[in-house]
């Protein structure tokens, strides 16, 4: 009897570092067949919440194509290195120069900033072992009614997201949610959705959000925070839904927990809990003092953003204090046996937990580099593509034009996930198209804002998602596994949605 028996290769997902240089590659394929195109811009006002707004957006009808001295359109195939000439533009720069681009405001180094910042604090927070000790007690509180904590968590986090516009705000709550789930009996996934994923619903359904609707609107030129009466039953229904999806799929884990993409990655966080369990670790003073000082910042954080227009800087700075004020709080209570040098080991460790996610915003911030940016006065393939597709969309019936356009920026928000940098760029063309094809421009919007939302978690150039995956311990592949049948559920409503406004006329 022959016993070599030929085990079945199983598909192995590639590493997110994998997928990103294939989309370098690809991306560097584009600018060899696709001629660079540029727009002028104009300056627009309008009004939000009683202040007049300036921006400087692409004049929709001033495109044109780069052109040599003899007239003929202008390509510029990406080479492996940028060089002095040329730019930073090249294949083998994407890491160094994708990691360095923009300011500590945005864009590629703010946010690697701010996940190395928030990953050592939050080093720090776990290192006192207040964390597990107050998962521990929430798990005795519930009593076996855990389920009812995701509705609570993902309408609080759609909340956020709807009404200041949450997003980077959710990683740190991901690193507390996603060992209390595992705890539970789900996985990192509930985790994710309850926090980051909600977040998002909320973004992408708001009547008021003021980092992405609030802009489109106003460059729409339709009445700022205008539609709330068609939005709010919307925000309502999306967050429903993701409430509905989140909760079966938890039963579903629950039952059959290898079922789950992240059994793997989750093995550390149940090992850990396994140990806490059979020691139940105490909750003492200084347990609570540290949870409270990580509510006060929350709190903090929120109010800060609300009132007086907090970023990234401002908020990274907070969370440094709340890992400061909790070390030193597990120095005196020696929590964990904790001493001064402590606070330092587990900031580093912190960090370098989420080091793999902040590498991963400099590469996906490289694709752009490798399309020649999105600057709209300078010469660039997205340019082109942009221009190409809103004029495809003119030859469509109203509704398919609309739904077009959602479709749209679904796609371009893989190249520009930020909200309102998309809207800069996409609105200034879709709100013209609109009047053109008879759709309302509020219609418009509401295209923008669905498609630039929704696909916030799944899109691996999004570095808040990769912030919140890296800070669940779970890689891309593993996670777009299971995303993609909620991406689906998503798109079919979302959908439906846009064509129900055109019917209506939504304006």
């Amino acid at each position: 009897m022959n016993t070599n028996v030929k085990k079945k290769k199983r598909f192995e997902m590639p590493h997110t570092y994998i997928i990103i240089f294939g989309v370098v590659l690809f991306a560097a394929l584009l600018t060899v067949f696709i001629p660079l195109g540029k727009y002028d811009t104009k300056e627009i006002t309008y009004i939000q919440n009683g202040e007049e707004k300036t921006r400087t957006v692409l004049d929709p009808d001033s495109f044109q194509y780069v052109l040599d001295e003899n007239g003929n359109k202008v390509t510029k195939i990406t080479p492996l290195f940028g060089t002095e000439d040329f730019g930073s533009q090249g294949i083998l720069n994407y890491v160094f120069e994708g990691m360095t681009t923009g300011d500590k405001s945005g864009t590629a180094v703010g946010i690697i900033a701010f996940i190395l910042v928030v990953g050592g604090a939050f080093g720090i927070v776990l290192r006192t072992g207040a964390v597990e000790s107050g998962i521990m007690r929430v798990i005795d509180l519930t009593n076996g009614k855990e389920i009812f904590i995701i509705p609570i968590l993902i309408t609080l986090f759609s909340l956020g997201g709807a009404v200041f516009g949450m997003g980077e705000e959710a990683i740190p709550f991901v690193m507390i949610l996603v060992p209390m789930f595992v705890a539970m009996g789900y996985d990192a996934v509930v985790g994710i959705m309850c926090s980051y994923v909600a977040t998002q619903i909320g973004f992408g359904s708001s009547w008021q959000n003021p980092f992405g609707l609030a802009v489109a609107q106003g460059i729409a030129g339709i009445p700022v925070m205008s539609g709330a009466w068609f939005r709010i039953p919307m925000w309502i229904f999306f967050t429903g839904l993701a409430i509905v999806f989140t909760m079966r799929y938890a039963v579903k884990i629950k039952k059959s927990p290898r079922l789950s993409v992240a059994y793997e990655s989750d093995e550390q966080y149940r090992i850990e809990f396994t140990k806490t369990k059979k020691e139940m670790p105490p909750f003492t003073l200084g347990h609570k003092l540290v949870l409270l000082t990580v509510a006060a910042c929350m709190v903090w954080t929120i109010w800060g953003v609300v009132t007086q227009g907090y970023y990234i800087p401002e908020i990274a700075s907070q969370f440094f204090v709340m890992g400061l004020v909790s070390g030193i709080i597990g120095i005196i209570f020696h929590l964990n046996d904790m001493k001064v040098n402590d606070i330092a080991k587990s900031f580093n460790q912190g960090a370098s937990d989420l080091l793999g996610a902040a590498l991963c915003v400099g590469m996906a911030q490289g694709i752009i580099i490798v399309l020649g940016g999105t600057s709209a006065t300078e010469g660039t393939v997205l340019n082109t593509i942009l221009h190409g597709i809103s004029e495809g969309m003119k030859n469509f019936p109203s509704v398919i034009s609309a739904w077009l356009m959602y479709v749209f920026q679904s796609v371009f928000n893989f190249f520009v996930v930020s909200g309102s940098g998309q809207a800069a760029l996409t609105m200034p063309i879709m709100a013209p198209l609109a009047d053109l094809v008879g759709v309302e421009r509020q219609v418009a919007v509401l295209a923008y804002q669905l498609g630039d939302a929704f696909t916030n978690f799944i899109v691996p150039t999004s570095g808040c998602l990769l912030g919140a995956l890296a800070a669940a311990k779970l890689d891309w592949g593993k996670w777009a596994k299971f995303q993609i049948k909620f991406q689906a559920v998503l798109f079919v409503f979302a959908s439906v949605t846009v064509i129900f406004a055109v019917l209506i006329g939504l304006s």
